[in-house]
C-alpha cells in the first residue's frame, strides 16, 4: 500500500548507547550533588514510582517488555489512569494501553486497513473518541514526500484485539520535514504536529477535517524550539512542547501561539513524550528504554504561572527560567553546562550516523 518502501530510521549503536547514557547519569548526578538542600525546595523524585496504594496518574514504570521505545504518550478518554504509548520503529501497527497503577499493558490494539508503520513518533486522544497515531518520524532530515496518521476508536473493553484504522495522508506545505509531536485539539478537533529541527522548528495546522481519499496538506501556523512530543491540556487553552531537556506550555487562542513561559521537566535519559492527566492538574513527562519512567509533574494553577508545584517533579533538566526552580544562580550554570555537553554529544553521534 505504501508508495515509499519502509525505512528503520537510524539507531544508536550499543557502545554509543551506553555512552551517552553514561554522561546523562553523570549529569544527573552532578546536578544532584550541586543542589543543595534548601527549605522549601522541591525534592527529586526516582524516575518512575510504581502506584502500589492503587490511585491512577502517579509516576511508574513500563513493565512490557515489548516496548522498549516508547516514543508518545496519551492519557485515554474512556479508561481513568490509563496511557496509550508505542514504539518508535520497526514494531509493526500495535498500540500499547498501560495502566499507570500498575505499569503493566492492559490491552494491545493492532491496526489493519493500513500499511507497514514507518517511524511512528506521535499519540493523540481527539474528542471524537478515536486515539490519533502519527506516523511522521524522518530520521534523514526530511526525505520523505509524505506521511501518515492513523486513526482508530477507542475501544470501550480494554482487551487486546484487532481494529480497522483508517489511514490519512499528510504532506507539509513548505516541504518534507521530520517531526515527532503530534496534537489533536480537544475541542475542535482540529489535528497539529509540531516539526524537530536543531536550530528551531514550526508548528503545522492540518486541515479542518482530515481526509482518507486525498493529501491532507498542513501549513505552518508558527515558531516552535527544537521539539519531541507535546500535548493540548485538557480544556484546550494550553498546549505544552517539550524538547530533550526542558519543557514550554503556550497560551492557546483563537488556533494560534500565544506567550509562553518554562514548565519544569524531570531530566531523562531519551526525553520523548509528554501528556496532560486527563483532569489537567499533572503532565506525565515519558523517556524511550526497556523498563522506561513516565515521571508525573503537579501544575500549580494558583501560581498564575501554571508552574509545577513540586509534587513528583524533579529538581534537574528542568528549562531553569523560573525562580520557583530553587537553587542558587552557580547550580542553574552548571547544569546548563553538563546539559550542553550531553545535547553536543547526542547531536554528533546523529551527524555521524548520517554521514555513515
Amino acid at each position: 500500500m505504501r508508495s515509499l518502501p519502509p525505512h528503520p530510521g537510524l539507531r544508536l549503536s550499543g557502545s554509543v548507547a551506553a555512552a551517552t547514557a553514561a554522561v546523562a547519569l553523570a549529569a544527573t548526578g552532578l546536578l544532584a550533588s550541586a543542589a543543595p538542600a534548601t527549605a522549601g525546595a522541591a525534592p527529586a523524585p526516582a524516575a518512575s514510582v510504581d502506584a502500589d496504594d492503587g490511585s491512577p496518574d502517579r509516576s511508574f514504570t513500563i513493565k512490557d517488555p515489548r516496548i522498549t521505545e516508547s516514543s508518545g504518550l496519551a492519557a485515554s478518554r474512556a479508561h481513568p489512569g490509563i496511557y496509550w504509548t508505542h514504539n518508535d520503529s520497526d514494531d509493526g501497527p500495535y498500540v500499547y494501553a498501560v495502566d499507570s497503577r500498575t505499569g503493566k499493558t492492559v490491552a494491545t490494539i493492532s491496526l489493519r486497513g493500513i500499511g507497514e508503520p514507518r517511524d511512528v513518533e506521535g499519540i493523540s486522544v481527539g474528542s471524537d473518541g478515536n486515539v490519533y497515531v502519527g506516523d511522521i518520524g524522518d530520521n534523514l532530515g526530511g526525505s520523505w514526500d509524505h506521511v501518515w496518521i492513523y486513526r482508530f476508536p477507542e475501544p470501550e473493553q480494554l482487551k487486546d484485539a484487532t481494529v480497522r484504522a483508517t489511514q490519512f495522508t499528510v504532506q507539509y506545505a513548505d516541504g518534507p520535514r521530520n517531526a515527532e509531536a503530534l496534537m489533536v485539539h480537544p475541542t475542535t478537533g482540529r489535528v497539529y504536529i509540531a516539526s524537530k529541527v536543531e536550530g528551531g522548528g514550526g508548528l503545522y495546522e492540518g486541515p479542518a477535517t482530515l481526509t482518507s481519499s486525498g493529501t491532507n496538506v498542513f501549513r505552518r501556523i508558527g515558531e516552535v524550539p527544537w521539539v519531541t512530543d507535546g500535548a493540548f491540556s485538557p480544556d484546550g487553552k494550553e498546549l505544552v512542547l517539550r524538547s530533550y531537556f526542558s519543557a514550554r506550555a503556550y497560551v492557546w487562542k483563537d488556533g494560534r501561539l500565544g506567550a509562553d513561559h518554562a514548565v519544569r521537566a524531570p531530566f531523562q535519559g531519551q526525553a520523548e513524550s509528554v501528556t496532560y492527566t486527563a483532569d489537567g492538574k499533572a503532565l506525565m513527562f515519558g523517556s524511550e528504554g526497556k523498563e522506561s519512567g513516565v515521571v508525573r509533574v503537579d501544575l500549580d494553577k494558583d501560581s498564575g504561572g501554571n508552574l509545577p508545584s513540586g509534587n513528583g517533579s524533579s529538581s534537574s533538566g528542568g528549562s531553569g527560567s523560573s525562580s520557583s526552580d530553587g537553587g542558587p544562580q552557580g547550580n542553574a550554570t552548571l547544569g546548563a553546562v553538563v546539559l550542553a555537553g550531553v545535547a553536543a554529544l547526542v547531536f554528533g553521534v546523529k551527524r555521524l550516523r548520517r554521514k555513515d
